[in-house]
């Protein structure tokens, strides 16, 4: 952790032999924390974070200062190896008590009240740091949550900090980050994906329960797949964007990752709704979107007769990872068993929506970028003229992949 970012006081351990984790084997992080209690168990498809926790707090079983406890000391035990937050936030222990004081006075608690939530740090936050990733916002606090993160607060979430990603949004390995790399929880020598790394990476190690990304072309989705969690990335409008720092803002979408469906449903239910402060967010009524999972023991043998899914063509070509293949081919051989119809098709203008992205994005991230000029904030680096201090803030500021 960098020192302008610091871990709580109770959260600073001592040296942990990192280099061992970055030879180890899938199983070395999981074995770590072997010890730990079962609300901090390894990540499960089958069962929901939220609802565990839900349960046990309504029931008194736990309090949200044991259950805030026991994941701090999951995340000191872990951290060292992954790196996947940028700032752990010294408030957990406070928002978890006012939590068991409206319990004990018998009120009415959030949806996600005592849940542990990381937010990735291109997500506005008035209390914390909130740096995209980018040294020309280092140490910059917002005066305001994003929207998405105040729909948090309102449903008694614990904010337990901001997750690393690559510099405002633009990589795919969370390697582009100007602070640290995060490492993937499953084998620490390998990359989590990215942009959403940090978020992906937190979630699979047990840091949190859930966590919220950003998705402009896969930010999402592709770490969720190289952590081993459920990434979604919410239909364009669903959430609210305002306190996002843009990337390419006809294409950025937050979204969420958890350790099973159910979980990603609760939380984007809480996240999602029209916001008068973005013009783009949707006016259509929310679901409850988890009413609508069934757990397949429920369902008949055959849940998926009469449903045809397209395997894409295009996307089974030379260039894929055969390890990419075969899972795909695996769950399509999973989709018909559960009574699906599958169908070889053809998009035939797969082959241009690489281009058309790397046309747009770069184009609205010129533009977004353009803000970030030293005079209102961020760095800012002295010169004689205007002009010379703006080029002169942004050489500095500024890492690889932006300027490119």
């Amino acid at each position: 952790m960098r020192a302008a970012l610091p871990l709580p006081r109770s959260l600073l351990y001592g040296s942990v032999n990192v280099s061992h984790c970055r030879r180890s084997t899938v199983t070395h992080l999981h074995n770590v924390v072997k010890s730990s209690s079962p609300a901090v168990s390894a990540p499960s498809t089958q069962t929901s974070e939220i609802l565990r926790i839900r349960k046990s707090l309504v029931s008194r079983e736990r309090t949200a200062v044991e259950i805030a406890e026991e994941y701090l000391a999951r995340l000191q035990q872990t951290e060292p190896h992954v790196k996947s937050f940028l700032y752990v936030s010294d408030k957990i222990l406070t928002e978890a008590a006012e939590i068991d004081e409206k319990l004990a006075r018998n009120e009415e608690v959030g949806l996600l009240a005592g849940v542990p939530i990381a937010v990735k740090d291109n997500l506005c936050t008035k209390d914390m740091p909130s740096t995209g990733g980018s040294r020309i916002l280092e140490g910059y606090r917002p005066p305001f949550d994003a929207t998405a993160v105040a729909k948090l607060r309102q449903n008694d979430a614990m904010l337990f900090g901001k997750t690393n990603l690559d510099e405002f949004g633009m990589g795919s390995t969370t390697e582009g980050s100007a602070f640290q790399v995060t490492s993937n929880p499953w084998d620490c020598s390998r990359v989590p994906g990215g942009s959403s790394g940090g978020s992906s990476a937190a979630v699979a190690a047990r840091q949190c329960a859930v966590s919220l990304g950003s998705d402009t072309g896969g930010s999402i989705r592709q770490p969720a797949s190289f952590c081993g969690v459920v990434g979604l990335k919410p239909t364009y409008g669903r959430v609210s964007r305002f306190g996002l720092m843009a990337y390419a803002s006809s294409l950025d979408v937050i979204g969420c990752l958890g350790s099973s469906v159910m979980d990603t449903a609760i939380l984007l239910r809480a996240i999602a709704g029209h916001d008068k402060l973005d013009a783009t967010s949707s006016k259509t009524e929310v679901p409850d979107y988890s009413a609508k999972l069934v757990p397949l023991e429920a369902l008949d043998s055959k849940p998926l007769k009469g449903v045809k899914v397209g395997i894409i063509r295009e996307t089974m070509r030379e260039g894929v990872d055969s390890g990419v293949i075969t899972s795909i081919q695996a769950a399509a051989l999973h989709l018909a068993e559960l009574g699906a119809t599958l169908r070889e098709v053809s998009l035939e203008s797969f082959h241009l929506g690489l281009p058309a992205y790397y046309v747009l994005a770069p184009s609205e991230a010129s533009s977004n970028l353009a803000r970030y000029d030293g005079v209102r904030y961020g760095c800012q680096v002295s010169a004689d003229d205007l002009e010379s201090m703006y080029g002169g803030t942004r050489a500095k500021g500024f890492g690889p992949e932006v300027c490119t």
